[in-house]
Protein backbone atom coordinates (compact mmCIF):
# COMPACT_ATOMS: atom_id res chain seq x y z
CA UNK A 1 0.00 0.00 0.00
CA UNK A 2 1.61 3.12 -1.06
CA UNK A 3 2.31 5.76 2.10
CA UNK A 4 0.63 8.73 3.26
CA UNK A 5 3.45 10.89 1.31
CA UNK A 6 3.27 8.76 -1.59
CA UNK A 7 -0.29 9.43 -2.38
CA UNK A 8 0.38 13.49 -0.91
CA UNK A 9 2.50 13.47 -3.83
CA UNK A 10 0.72 11.94 -6.86
CA UNK A 11 -2.34 13.97 -5.99
CA UNK A 12 0.42 17.37 -6.39
CA UNK A 13 1.34 15.76 -9.04
CA UNK A 14 -2.18 15.07 -10.73
CA UNK A 15 -3.39 18.75 -9.67
CA UNK A 16 -0.71 20.55 -11.51
CA UNK A 17 -1.00 18.16 -14.66
CA UNK A 18 -4.62 19.54 -14.52
CA UNK A 19 -4.32 22.95 -14.35
CA UNK A 20 -2.24 22.08 -17.68
CA UNK A 21 -4.65 20.57 -19.39
CA UNK A 22 -7.29 22.74 -18.34
CA UNK A 23 -5.06 26.13 -19.71
CA UNK A 24 -4.34 24.08 -23.04
CA UNK A 25 -9.03 23.51 -23.55
CA UNK A 26 -8.91 27.10 -22.47
CA UNK A 27 -6.43 27.84 -25.15
CA UNK A 28 -7.46 25.63 -28.10
CA UNK A 29 -11.48 26.91 -27.29
CA UNK A 30 -10.25 30.87 -27.77
CA UNK A 31 -8.29 29.81 -31.21
CA UNK A 32 -11.01 27.41 -32.26
CA UNK A 33 -13.83 30.37 -32.57
CA UNK A 34 -11.22 32.76 -34.35
CA UNK A 35 -10.23 29.22 -37.27
CA UNK A 36 -13.80 28.18 -37.38
CA UNK A 37 -14.78 32.03 -38.78
CA UNK A 38 -11.91 31.91 -41.35
CA UNK A 39 -13.06 28.34 -42.31
CA UNK A 40 -16.46 29.51 -42.62
CA UNK A 41 -15.37 32.45 -44.65
CA UNK A 42 -13.02 30.00 -47.15
CA UNK A 43 -15.85 27.43 -48.04
CA UNK A 44 -18.59 29.90 -49.88
CA UNK A 45 -14.98 31.40 -51.85
CA UNK A 46 -13.59 28.11 -52.76
CA UNK A 47 -16.87 26.71 -53.89
CA UNK A 48 -17.61 29.40 -56.12
CA UNK A 49 -14.22 29.18 -57.21
CA UNK A 50 -15.02 25.56 -58.69
CA UNK A 51 -17.71 26.44 -59.90
CA UNK A 52 -16.21 29.26 -61.94
CA UNK A 53 -13.51 26.54 -62.52
CA UNK A 54 -15.44 24.38 -64.45
CA UNK A 55 -17.87 26.32 -65.68
CA UNK A 56 -15.14 27.68 -67.89
CA UNK A 57 -13.55 24.20 -68.44
CA UNK A 58 -16.53 23.63 -70.13
CA UNK A 59 -16.32 26.56 -72.46
CA UNK A 60 -13.42 25.84 -73.75
CA UNK A 61 -12.90 24.67 -76.81
CA UNK A 62 -9.57 22.97 -76.26
CA UNK A 63 -7.32 21.97 -72.69
CA UNK A 64 -4.46 20.70 -74.41
CA UNK A 65 -1.91 23.58 -73.36
CA UNK A 66 -3.52 23.58 -70.00
CA UNK A 67 -0.53 21.11 -67.95
CA UNK A 68 -2.87 21.46 -65.49
CA UNK A 69 -6.03 20.10 -67.14
CA UNK A 70 -4.01 17.45 -68.87
CA UNK A 71 -5.18 13.48 -67.85
CA UNK A 72 -2.51 10.84 -68.12
CA UNK A 73 -3.86 7.98 -70.02
CA UNK A 74 -1.88 6.16 -67.41
CA UNK A 75 -1.82 6.42 -63.60
CA UNK A 76 2.04 5.41 -62.82
CA UNK A 77 2.32 7.29 -59.58
CA UNK A 78 0.03 9.08 -57.23
CA UNK A 79 1.37 12.03 -54.74
CA UNK A 80 -0.48 11.80 -51.27
CA UNK A 81 0.00 15.13 -49.48
CA UNK A 82 -0.75 14.54 -45.90
CA UNK A 83 -1.87 17.16 -43.60
CA UNK A 84 -1.49 16.85 -39.71
CA UNK A 85 -0.56 18.77 -36.83
CA UNK A 86 2.89 20.33 -35.31
CA UNK A 87 1.87 18.93 -31.99
CA UNK A 88 0.10 16.16 -30.88
CA UNK A 89 -2.45 16.12 -26.97
CA UNK A 90 -5.16 15.64 -29.78
CA UNK A 91 -6.85 12.75 -29.61
CA UNK A 92 -6.62 10.64 -32.52
CA UNK A 93 -6.51 13.78 -35.00
CA UNK A 94 -3.06 12.73 -36.51
CA UNK A 95 -3.09 8.91 -36.01
CA UNK A 96 -6.92 9.25 -38.52
CA UNK A 97 -5.58 10.92 -41.17
CA UNK A 98 -1.98 8.52 -41.35
CA UNK A 99 -3.80 5.80 -41.43
CA UNK A 100 -6.54 7.16 -43.89
CA UNK A 101 -3.24 7.65 -45.64
CA UNK A 102 -1.36 4.04 -45.48
CA UNK A 103 -5.01 2.73 -46.27
CA UNK A 104 -4.91 4.24 -49.44
CA UNK A 105 -1.12 3.28 -50.18
CA UNK A 106 -2.10 -0.01 -50.25
CA UNK A 107 -4.86 0.63 -52.53
CA UNK A 108 -2.37 2.04 -54.93
CA UNK A 109 0.22 -0.26 -54.55
CA UNK A 110 -2.31 -3.29 -55.38
CA UNK A 111 -3.01 -1.02 -58.33
CA UNK A 112 0.44 -1.08 -59.27
CA UNK A 113 1.16 3.00 -58.76
CA UNK A 114 4.01 3.89 -57.02
CA UNK A 115 3.22 6.47 -54.16
CA UNK A 116 4.82 9.93 -53.71
CA UNK A 117 4.81 11.58 -50.57
CA UNK A 118 4.20 15.07 -49.50
CA UNK A 119 4.45 15.95 -45.39
CA UNK A 120 2.61 18.95 -44.32
CA UNK A 121 2.70 18.83 -40.13
CA UNK A 122 6.00 17.62 -37.77
CA UNK A 123 3.50 14.68 -37.26
CA UNK A 124 3.27 13.48 -40.59
CA UNK A 125 6.71 14.01 -41.30
CA UNK A 126 7.94 12.04 -38.24
CA UNK A 127 5.49 9.21 -38.93
CA UNK A 128 6.98 8.70 -42.38
CA UNK A 129 10.27 8.91 -41.52
CA UNK A 130 9.50 6.46 -38.78
CA UNK A 131 8.29 3.97 -41.19
CA UNK A 132 11.39 4.86 -43.71
CA UNK A 133 9.52 6.29 -46.66
CA UNK A 134 10.98 8.91 -48.61
CA UNK A 135 9.53 12.73 -48.29
CA UNK A 136 9.77 14.45 -51.52
CA UNK A 137 8.67 17.97 -49.58
CA UNK A 138 7.49 19.22 -46.11
CA UNK A 139 6.36 21.97 -44.74
CA UNK A 140 5.76 22.72 -40.89
CA UNK A 141 5.00 25.35 -38.39
CA UNK A 142 1.82 26.36 -39.67
CA UNK A 143 -0.46 23.63 -39.08
CA UNK A 144 -2.67 25.36 -36.53
CA UNK A 145 -2.83 29.10 -38.14
CA UNK A 146 -2.13 28.43 -41.97
CA UNK A 147 -1.63 31.74 -44.08
CA UNK A 148 -2.83 31.71 -47.79
CA UNK A 149 1.50 32.00 -48.59
CA UNK A 150 1.46 28.62 -47.12
CA UNK A 151 -0.90 27.44 -49.92
CA UNK A 152 1.21 28.91 -52.37
CA UNK A 153 4.07 27.29 -51.30
CA UNK A 154 2.50 23.84 -51.22
CA UNK A 155 0.48 24.72 -54.27
CA UNK A 156 3.95 25.53 -56.37
CA UNK A 157 5.64 22.20 -55.52
CA UNK A 158 2.29 19.78 -56.51
CA UNK A 159 2.12 21.74 -59.47
CA UNK A 160 5.82 21.69 -60.43
CA UNK A 161 5.67 17.68 -59.69
CA UNK A 162 2.76 17.17 -62.00
CA UNK A 163 3.81 19.29 -64.82
CA UNK A 164 7.15 17.83 -65.04
CA UNK A 165 5.00 14.67 -64.90
CA UNK A 166 6.76 13.37 -62.29
CA UNK A 167 3.30 12.30 -60.62
CA UNK A 168 0.26 11.28 -62.63
CA UNK A 169 -1.90 12.02 -59.18
CA UNK A 170 -2.41 14.33 -56.43
CA UNK A 171 -4.79 13.56 -53.57
CA UNK A 172 -4.84 15.76 -50.49
CA UNK A 173 -5.50 13.54 -47.37
CA UNK A 174 -6.70 15.84 -44.50
CA UNK A 175 -9.22 16.16 -41.31
CA UNK A 176 -12.49 18.08 -42.54
CA UNK A 177 -13.84 20.12 -39.55
CA UNK A 178 -17.41 19.45 -39.48
CA UNK A 179 -18.39 20.52 -35.36
CA UNK A 180 -16.77 20.81 -32.11
CA UNK A 181 -16.96 16.85 -31.82
CA UNK A 182 -16.84 15.65 -35.37
CA UNK A 183 -13.75 15.64 -37.68
CA UNK A 184 -14.04 13.78 -40.65
CA UNK A 185 -11.21 12.23 -42.55
CA UNK A 186 -11.49 13.53 -46.10
CA UNK A 187 -9.23 12.87 -49.34
CA UNK A 188 -9.67 15.03 -51.98
CA UNK A 189 -7.87 14.41 -55.67
CA UNK A 190 -6.39 18.03 -56.64
CA UNK A 191 -5.01 17.49 -60.07
CA UNK A 192 -6.49 15.36 -63.03
CA UNK A 193 -9.73 15.01 -62.29
CA UNK A 194 -10.92 18.11 -63.69
CA UNK A 195 -10.87 17.08 -67.38
CA UNK A 196 -13.76 14.49 -66.78
CA UNK A 197 -15.99 17.69 -66.05
CA UNK A 198 -15.79 19.32 -69.40
CA UNK A 199 -18.76 17.14 -70.75
CA UNK A 200 -21.96 18.58 -71.97
CA UNK A 201 -22.82 21.79 -73.47
CA UNK A 202 -20.94 24.93 -72.66
CA UNK A 203 -22.03 27.55 -70.76
CA UNK A 204 -24.22 30.74 -72.59
CA UNK A 205 -21.75 33.68 -71.37
CA UNK A 206 -19.48 35.85 -73.34
CA UNK A 207 -15.71 35.55 -72.50
CA UNK A 208 -13.15 38.15 -72.37
CA UNK A 209 -10.69 37.01 -73.21
CA UNK A 210 -10.81 33.36 -74.25
CA UNK A 211 -11.83 30.57 -71.55
CA UNK A 212 -8.05 28.74 -72.49
CA UNK A 213 -6.59 31.78 -71.63
CA UNK A 214 -8.81 32.41 -68.64
CA UNK A 215 -7.94 28.33 -67.53
CA UNK A 216 -4.43 29.46 -68.00
CA UNK A 217 -4.59 32.36 -64.91
CA UNK A 218 -7.30 30.44 -62.73
CA UNK A 219 -5.46 27.09 -62.76
CA UNK A 220 -3.17 28.27 -60.21
CA UNK A 221 -5.52 29.92 -58.04
CA UNK A 222 -8.00 27.29 -58.26
CA UNK A 223 -5.22 24.77 -56.43
CA UNK A 224 -4.03 26.79 -53.95
CA UNK A 225 -7.49 27.79 -53.21
CA UNK A 226 -8.37 24.16 -52.50
CA UNK A 227 -5.23 23.78 -50.77
CA UNK A 228 -5.93 26.65 -48.78
CA UNK A 229 -9.16 25.21 -47.85
CA UNK A 230 -7.86 21.93 -46.88
CA UNK A 231 -5.35 23.66 -44.32
CA UNK A 232 -7.93 25.88 -42.50
CA UNK A 233 -10.40 22.83 -42.38
CA UNK A 234 -7.26 20.86 -40.59
CA UNK A 235 -6.29 23.50 -38.62
CA UNK A 236 -10.06 23.56 -37.13
CA UNK A 237 -10.26 20.17 -36.98
CA UNK A 238 -7.06 20.46 -34.81
CA UNK A 239 -7.98 22.57 -32.73
CA UNK A 240 -11.55 21.35 -31.76
CA UNK A 241 -9.94 17.91 -31.10
CA UNK A 242 -7.42 19.52 -28.72
CA UNK A 243 -9.86 20.68 -26.72
CA UNK A 244 -11.94 17.85 -26.57
CA UNK A 245 -8.80 15.70 -25.67
CA UNK A 246 -7.24 18.82 -22.93
CA UNK A 247 -11.21 18.54 -21.38
CA UNK A 248 -11.26 14.44 -21.08
CA UNK A 249 -7.84 15.13 -19.67
CA UNK A 250 -8.94 17.66 -16.87
CA UNK A 251 -12.18 15.03 -16.16
CA UNK A 252 -9.88 12.09 -16.06
CA UNK A 253 -7.45 13.89 -13.53
CA UNK A 254 -10.61 15.18 -11.55
CA UNK A 255 -11.57 11.93 -11.22
CA UNK A 256 -8.03 10.55 -10.96
CA UNK A 257 -7.63 13.27 -8.32
CA UNK A 258 -11.22 11.96 -6.01
CA UNK A 259 -9.97 8.26 -6.19
CA UNK A 260 -6.44 9.25 -4.66
CA UNK A 261 -7.69 11.37 -1.79
CA UNK A 262 -10.14 8.48 -0.89
CA UNK A 263 -7.32 6.41 -0.29
CA UNK A 264 -5.79 8.47 1.64
CA UNK A 265 -8.33 9.47 3.73
CA UNK A 266 -8.27 5.73 4.08
CA UNK A 267 -4.54 5.40 4.61
CA UNK A 268 -4.96 8.19 7.51
CA UNK A 269 -7.39 6.50 9.01
CA UNK A 270 -5.70 3.18 9.16
CA UNK A 271 -2.78 5.33 10.43
CA UNK A 272 -4.46 6.81 13.46
CA UNK A 273 -6.45 3.59 14.46
CA UNK A 274 -3.17 1.28 14.22
CA UNK A 275 -1.61 4.44 16.71
CA UNK A 276 -5.01 4.08 19.46
CA UNK A 277 -4.36 0.50 18.70
CA UNK A 278 -0.65 0.93 20.19
CA UNK A 279 -1.57 3.20 22.77
CA UNK A 280 -4.22 0.90 24.33
CA UNK A 281 -1.66 -2.05 24.02
CA UNK A 282 0.71 0.08 25.63
CA UNK A 283 -2.03 1.04 28.74
CA UNK A 284 -3.24 -2.38 28.82
CA UNK A 285 0.99 -3.48 29.40
CA UNK A 286 0.81 -1.12 32.15
CA UNK A 287 -1.94 -1.76 34.33
CA UNK A 288 -1.19 -5.02 33.51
Amino acid sequence: MASLQDLRRRISSVRNTRKITKALELVAGARLRRAQGRIEEMRPYADRMQELMIGTARAASSVRNLALLQQRDEVRRVAFVVVTGDRGLAGPFNGQVLRRAFELERHARAEGQEVEWLAVGRKAASSLRFRRYEITAEWAGFADKPSYHDAQAVGHRLAELYESEEVDRVVLIYNRFESVLTQRVTSTEVLAGEEQEREGPGADFIYEPEPEQILQRLLPVYLETEIYRALLESAAAFLASQMTAMRNASKNAGELIDSLTLSLNRARQAEITQEILEVVAGADALTG
